[in-house]
């Protein structure tokens, strides 16, 4: 999968705006209602990113899950990165 370019990276950040650049990578920090509602979008999340092959890194603290998003075999951000971002905003949006 392709890098993509920083002009790419401005754009695809357009299309999820909780996300910010962070160097190679995108984070989002999510706050729950509950600790059960935090393990159980980590959950949600782990099934999806085992359906894309892509797995971010995540921290939980409490009701809050901190997510990191870059594709390491390729050395930054690619598509997979905004793919999988606009997917988790999407069980942000049923949690």
């Amino acid at each position: 999968m392709p890098l993509l370019s920083d002009d790419d990276i401005a754009r695809e950040l357009e299309t999820v705006p909780e996300w910010e650049r962070d160097g190679d990578a995108i984070i989002r920090t999510a706050r729950l209602d509950t600790f059960p509602a935090a393990i159980a979008f980590v959950a949600a999340v782990a099934d999806a990113a085992e359906e894309a092959d892509h797995h971010p890194d995540i921290d939980i603290r409490y009701r809050k899950v901190r997510l990191e998003l870059s594709t390491h075999s390729a050395g930054g951000l690619t598509a997979k990165d905004f793919a999988l971002a606009r997917r988790i905003d999407g069980l942000l949006e049923g949690a």
